[in-house]
């Protein structure tokens, strides 16, 4: 826990706290105010509640839970992010928990916080969100969650032991359900953290679904963001999620769809295309242990549908996993007269990630195959903003819809996750259209 502490006190210098609150006594909250309620009902680990209700909400509003980063406050993340901004122009109601513990971290950790109806952190929570549902009307069937690092690994943990209870969650820079759980009292999982925690997709489901044994009912969607560059909760975690959800929803881990929303985003949608697909995850090239970002809010109140009255579908435990998708067509390679590849290795101790980028210094093409050779010992686990094949020796990216264009002097940025067995440098060389190319 006092890793993680220290590991966010950057994040807190840049969140201010929100004002004194007002105590009530189990009464609604003033409009459009931050209000802190009690007496709300079973709290098992004393937390502490925040409500903010807009001046004007549609009958039966929906309802978001925003669960607050270790170092944090409920306030501080209420302050910090435009869910409430977005809940005015929206017209939902937005719970804001507050951790008490050392750290102000929430428990994902013990054996009362990972199971149904337990005796931690997530039965506090799921008693604000039953006082909120019976004084305000709010639509069960709308019932959301989201969270940013603490608060992302307690949206996972949410989503698995209360699927009755939340539709949809939206984690970011967080963990799999399960994947910080210790044994010894600690609250922190080293290797979990460090990404090193890795399980096939039906281990990681069977996670979820031994949380609340028996529940046969719709299992919530997923939104999962995290940054390449996290140092803290590292980035394989990022993988491992879409692993378990995809296995939770009987989905193949294929995505149906590929693109770049923003910047440096790498967007994949698995199950299915939709804007409320059953599980969506966002890779954010370039960033760290800081989500969530401008314009990330936006994106998860859309996929959470909260801004619109129209309830997006649950999903139902499909009968048989859908087939691989096709990837994305493009126009087929033309032969290439120069190249430049820069290859930017971030290594941890069994894996890595490498940051790719194509420069095109021959003519313009519209389609393109790269081309190179892992070191022996170098595996691939997943890929970005382009289609792979293979996964140790020779490996090829072959463009995506979006980046099959390169004009003279453009560049391109592609990226990989691996493990390896203690070489992790770059390929010796590489290709472009079969032409070999500089190394940057």
């Amino acid at each position: 826990m006092r890793r993680l502490t220290r590991a966010l006190l950057a994040l807190t210098a840049a969140v201010s706290a929100a004002g004194a609150s007002v105590l009530l006594p189990a009464a609604p909250a003033a409009a459009a105010t931050l209000q802190e309620v009690t007496g709300f009902g079973a709290n098992p680990t004393n937390l502490r509640m925040h409500l903010y209700v807009p001046d004007r909400l549609p009958p039966n509003p929906a309802l978001l839970v925003a669960v607050h980063y270790c170092t944090g406050s409920g306030p501080a993340f209420h302050s910090g992010t435009s869910f409430a901004a977005l809940a005015d122009r929206h017209g939902y109601i937005v719970i804001y928990p507050s951790a008490t513990r050392s750290g102000n971290c929430f428990d994902v950790s013990s054996p009362g916080a990972l199971r149904h109806d337990g005796n931690s952190d997530p039965a506090g929570i799921v008693s604000m969100v039953r006082y909120v549902q019976q004084r305000y009307s709010t639509d069960p069937a709308r019932t959301v969650v989201t969270g940013a690092s603490s608060g992302a690994m307690m949206t996972n943990v949410l989503l698995g032991t209360y699927p009755d209870v939340f539709r949809a969650g939206a984690a970011f820079a967080g963990v799999p359900f399960g994947c910080f759980a210790t044994t010894d009292g600690s609250s922190w999982n080293s290797a979990c953290a460090n990404g090193q925690v890795t399980r096939t997709p039906q281990a990681w489901g069977d996670l979820v679904r031994g949380a609340y044994p028996g529940y046969t009912g719709p299992r919530p969607r997923m939104q999962i963001w995290h940054g390449v560059n996290d140092d803290t909760l590292r980035y394989p975690n990022f993988a491992e999620q879409i692993k378990q959800w995809t296995n939770v929803h009987g989905v193949s881990q294929t995505p149906v769809l590929t693109d770049s929303p923003q910047a440096n985003w790498t967007r994949t949608r698995y199950g299915s295309a939709s804007a409320q697909p059953p599980v969506e995850a966002i890779s954010v090239a370039n960033t760290g242990h800081n989500l969530p970002q401008a314009g990330m809010a936006e994106r998860a109140v859309t996929f959470l549908g909260l801004d619109s009255t129209t309830v997006p579908p649950s999903s139902s435990p499909p009968t048989s996993v859908p087939p691989t998708s096709t990837p994305p067509t493009s126009t087929p390679p033309e032969p290439g007269s120069g190249c430049r590849v820069g290859y930017v290795v971030n290594a941890w101790n069994s894996g890595l990630t490498a940051s790719i980028t194509i420069t095109n210094s021959g003519p313009a093409v519209t389609g393109w195959t790269l081309g190179f050779t892992l070191p022996a010992g170098q595996s691939v686990t997943s890929g970005w903003n382009a289609t792979w094949t293979g996964s140790s020796g020779a490996i090829t990216a072959r463009n995506v819809s979006y980046n099959g264009t390169l004009a003279t002097g453009a560049s391109t940025g592609i990226g990989l996750q691996a493990t390896h067995t203690g070489d992790s440098s770059r390929p010796a060389a590489f290709t472009l259209n079969g032409v070999a190319c500089t190394v940057a």
